[in-house]
C-alpha cells in the first residue's frame, strides 16, 4: 500500500471502537452471569461433601472443578444430576456399612480420594466443558455428560448395595461363585440397584431441563452398559493387576459417554 494511503487508514482505525471477537463475547456473557453463582454453589457443595466425610480434601477440590464446569455449561440444572450422584453415593456407601467392614470391602472412613473423584467425573466434565464456548453443541455433549454421570452412579450403587445386601456374588465372565467384593463380581441385588441408579440420574437430568426427555433411555442404557463393562474389565485386566480401579472407572464413564453420543448422532441423522 502506498505511504500516502497507509497513514490515513491507520489514523482512522485508531478512532474505531474496539470490537471483541465472538469467542470473547461468548466467554464474557457466560462467565459474568453464571461464574460467581456457580463458584459459590460449587465451593459450598464441596465443603458440605467434605464435612459429611464423603470426600477427602483433594476429592473436594476436584468436585469444585466438576461442579463449576457443569454449572457454567448448563446453569444450575447442570449441578442437580451431580448432586443426585453424590446423594446416591453417600446413601449406598453407608448402607450396610457394618457388614462391609466384616467383609473387608468397606470404603475408607475419610471418603473418596481425588483420584477416585476424577475417575468418576472427568468424562462428564470434559463433555460439558466445550459447551461453555460452543452452546450450539449443548444437545449431544450434555447427553454424553449425563451418560457418564449415570454410569458413575450405576457402578457405585451396584457395588455398594451388592456388598451390603447380596447373599452371593458371581464372576461376570463365567458366572462361577466368588467372594463378595471380588473384582468383576456381580450380584442380582447390585445389578438391579445399579440399573435403578442410572435411570434416576437420567430422569433427573431431563426433569431439570438439562436434556430432552427422548434421550433419557439412551442415557440410562449407556450408563448400564458402562456398568457391566466395568465388571468385565474388573474380572480381566484389573483382576490380573494390569490396570487399577480408577482406570477401570474412568474408561467405563468414557464408554458410556461415547455410546450415548454416537447413538444420539445416528438417531438425529437418520431421523433428520
Amino acid at each position: 500500500m502506498p505511504p500516502a494511503l497507509h497513514v490515513p487508514l491507520v489514523a482512522a482505525s485508531s478512532h474505531l471502537p474496539w470490537q471483541p471477537c465472538d469467542t470473547e463475547r461468548q466467554v464474557t456473557s457466560l462467565l459474568h452471569p453464571r461464574g460467581l453463582p456457580a463458584a459459590v454453589v460449587a465451593i459450598g457443595f464441596a465443603l458440605l461433601a467434605r464435612l459429611m466425610g464423603g470426600v477427602t480434601d483433594g476429592g473436594a477440590i476436584t468436585g469444585v472443578v466438576a461442579a463449576f464446569v457443569l454449572m457454567l455449561a448448563g446453569g444450575f440444572s447442570g449441578f442437580i444430576p451431580l448432586l443426585t450422584l453424590f446423594l446416591l453415593t453417600m446413601i449406598s456407601t453407608r448402607w450396610g456399612y457394618a457388614r462391609k467392614q466384616r467383609l473387608g470391602v468397606a470404603e475408607r472412613a475419610r471418603g473418596r480420594r481425588a483420584s477416585q473423584v476424577i475417575a468418576n467425573l472427568a468424562a462428564a466434565t470434559a463433555c460439558a466443558l466445550p459447551v461453555i464456548w460452543f452452546p450450539e453443541l449443548s444437545g449431544p455433549l450434555l447427553v454424553a455428560s449425563m451418560a457418564a454421570l449415570a454410569e458413575a452412579a450405576a457402578d457405585t450403587v451396584s457395588s455398594e448395595v451388592g456388598q451390603a445386601t447380596a447373599r452371593g456374588a458371581y464372576m461376570i465372565t463365567d458366572f462361577r461363585d466368588v467372594p463378595i467384593g471380588t473384582n468383576g463380581a456381580i450380584s442380582v441385588e447390585g445389578s438391579i440397584s445399579g440399573c435403578v441408579a442410572a435411570c434416576i440420574v437420567s430422569w433427573v437430568s431431563a426433569t431439570c431441563g438439562l436434556v430432552d426427555w427422548r434421550w433419557t433411555p439412551v442415557i440410562a442404557f449407556a450408563g448400564i452398559g458402562g456398568m457391566f463393562l466395568d465388571s468385565v474389565m474388573g474380572a480381566t485386566w484389573e483382576g490380573r493387576g494390569k490396570i487399577g480401579n480408577d482406570t477401570v472407572n474412568f474408561v467405563s464413564t468414557v464408554f458410556a459417554a461415547d455410546v450415548a453420543l454416537i447413538v444420539m448422532i445416528v438417531v438425529e441423522r437418520v431421523g433428520g
